[in-house]
């Protein structure tokens, strides 16, 4: 969850920041897309930071749920001018996480479902044939 919620985050400010969208402004959309309260709430504590003149990456820094990647990376596009390239980037790592994780838990899943398809379907097998048998054997 705090991966999608990071990656919901990353993608969003980066959109709105590429579009020209003011910092502060493109915080109040990102808390609403984030999907995740802890990190809305950090989202808008960072907003109250960057309007008083913090640097984002200090901001994010200082709510205390984003991972050092994450910060680091921002930083790094704070410093070279290129901060939706860097989202983009953090978006894209955190996106491939969520899937591999999905895909994972799918994987791990798949047997259970099979083992209990395979249950229902050997009770459905027996409840039909059992009379049929009874019936035979009384005869």
């Amino acid at each position: 969850m705090q991966n999608a919620a990071i990656a919901r985050f990353s993608r969003t400010l980066a959109t709105t920041f590429k579009a020209g969208v003011p910092l502060v402004e493109a915080m109040d959309t990102v808390a609403g897309a984030t999907g995740n309260i802890v990190y809305s709430d950090a989202v808008r504590r960072i907003r109250d930071d960057v309007s008083v003149g913090y640097q984002l990456n200090v901001a994010m820094r200082q709510v205390n749920v984003f991972p050092h990647m994450v910060i680091q990376m921002t930083a790094i596009g704070e410093e070279a001018g290129a901060l939706d390239t860097m989202l983009f980037k953090v978006a894209e790592f955190y996106e491939q996480e969520v899937n591999n994780a999905v895909d994972t838990l799918s994987t791990m899943i798949e047997p259970m479902v099979m083992v209990i398809l395979g249950g229902l379907v050997g009770s459905l097998v027996i409840g039909m044939y059992l009379p049929i048998f009874k019936l035979a054997a009384t005869m």
